[in-house]
């Protein structure tokens, strides 16, 4: 079943502190990963578009030594760096081309950060192609990527210092004392206020201005680049969604659960086994009562076959013991997996209750609401995407037939008497 594809672009914060967190994520610092689905042995095919050869924080301490940009007036624990994520569906790369196509994709989303946050304050731009998408991996049958691009910025703007009462020269109260580049998130992602057909502000009952959000004016922005540079069949995402995360959660959840139950009934196996074994009074003491103690020595005498019975009793505890304590460790770690799976789980079932709820007071409304909202969208790109080709094949053959028509002005140029005569004297010569 075809799958509806979404664009995504959001924003995360960090102080200097917290930034080095991200940094070992981004960069593939870590000799291991919280996230399990990180394959450390793809890492070497994720693309940095830019790459910061310091870490993130003394390449700031390094633009702010040299008075390219400023902290004056932040806080010591200010929110310094933006982490942009951009994303789509790894179904949407593996239907189009997937890892050539992706790099080529998130280079293109790397140019539109450049113009959000201007090349100098991008920090590092990578994209990631070493996390597995467990639920397409087991849908597909091979080895699906979930490619993503983080890119790591400063939130520079451009500030006017003015002259204060406390200059001396009273003629230059007011005016420019200097331009600045300064750090400032909050005045980076400003909202702005929603404009009607007209043009005109929206207010609501109230009377308070109506504002669209900074972050999905970037989601608006980037949907359009995109769009606008030739890559189809996607929509805009739509806010708040986890849908793709939520199904993954959902797989891994059940196939640690799987996992889990197979292992749990081989340990039972292994116990039961052992305990074969090990478990009969009668056996314990036919191998305690093995030997005969030599006299004036503390050596013990064993005959061949006893020998061979104790040997082989030793063995088989030996091994079901080592079997039985690596399969426990096995069980331990897959139960702290389903356990992190459903702590996520239920997080993002948190986060959408409202809309469950909605869904069970009025579900056949909800249903066709949502239904036609997104009916409306796909059937408006749709649309666009067949302007669009329509645009292309008209392009395509007006350039046909100007090349046809050229073609046929030459020939018609070699049959004339004019360049027959032109020719036949060259040849002559």
């Amino acid at each position: 079943m075809d799958k509806t594809n979404y664009s995504v672009a959001r924003v995360e914060t960090y102080t200097k502190t917290s930034i080095t967190k991200a940094e070992r994520h981004n960069e593939r610092k870590n000799k291991s990963y919280s996230n399990m689905n990180v394959d450390l042995e793809q890492t070497p095919n994720n693309v940095h578009y830019k790459r910061c050869e310091t870490t993130y924080n003394e390449k700031l301490k390094e633009l702010l030594d040299k008075g390219q940009l400023s902290l004056r007036g932040l806080r010591a624990n200010a929110k310094l760096f933006d982490e942009l994520i951009f994303d789509i569906n790894s179904d949407y790369f593996e239907k189009h081309g997937g890892y050539e196509f992706a790099k080529e994709f998130y280079e293109r989303a790397f140019h539109f950060a450049e113009q959000e946050m201007g090349t100098d304050n991008i920090i590092s731009a990578v994209m990631h192609a070493d996390e597995l998408n467990t639920a397409l991996t087991e849908e597909y049958g091979k080895p699906i990527y979930h490619y993503h691009l983080h890119v790591v910025a400063l939130p520079v703007v451009r500030k006017e210092i003015k002259w204060t009462k406390k200059c001396k020269d009273k003629s230059l109260i007011g005016t420019t004392k200097e331009i600045i580049n300064q750090i400032s998130h909050s005045n980076k992602w400003k909202s702005e206020q929603l404009l009607d057909n007209q043009g005109k502000p929206v207010y609501d009952k109230k009377g308070n201005a109506v504002l669209i959000k900074s972050y999905s004016l970037l989601q608006d922005r980037f949907f359009k680049y995109m769009s606008d540079s030739g890559y189809r069949d996607f929509i805009r995402g739509i806010k708040g969604s986890n849908q793709e995360h939520l199904s993954d959660l959902q797989f891994k959840i059940k196939k640690d659960t799987e996992r889990l139950e197979r292992i749990t009934s081989q340990v039972e196996e292994k116990e039961s086994s052992y305990n074969s074994y090990m478990k009969y009074d009668k056996q314990i003491e036919d191998i305690s009562n093995l030997g005969k103690q030599k006299r004036f020595s503390k050596k013990i005498e064993l005959d061949q076959e006893d020998y061979e019975n104790l040997t082989e009793y030793a063995k088989k505890g030996i091994i079901a013991d080592k079997e039985i304590y690596e399969l426990n460790n096995r069980i331990d770690n897959l139960r702290n997996a389903v356990d992190k799976w459903k702590s996520l789980y239920d997080d993002i079932v948190e986060k959408t209750k409202d809309y469950f709820h909605a869904i069970k007071l009025a579900p056949q409304k909800v249903f066709d609401l949502f239904k036609g909202l997104f009916s409306k969208e796909k059937q408006d790109e749709l649309e666009k995407q067949r302007i669009e080709q329509e645009k292309i094949q008209a392009e395509r053959k007006s350039r046909e037939e100007a090349r046809e028509k050229e073609r046929l002005e030459k020939q018609k140029l070699k049959n004339s008497p004019e360049y027959k005569k032109r020719r036949a004297d060259r040849d002559a010569r």
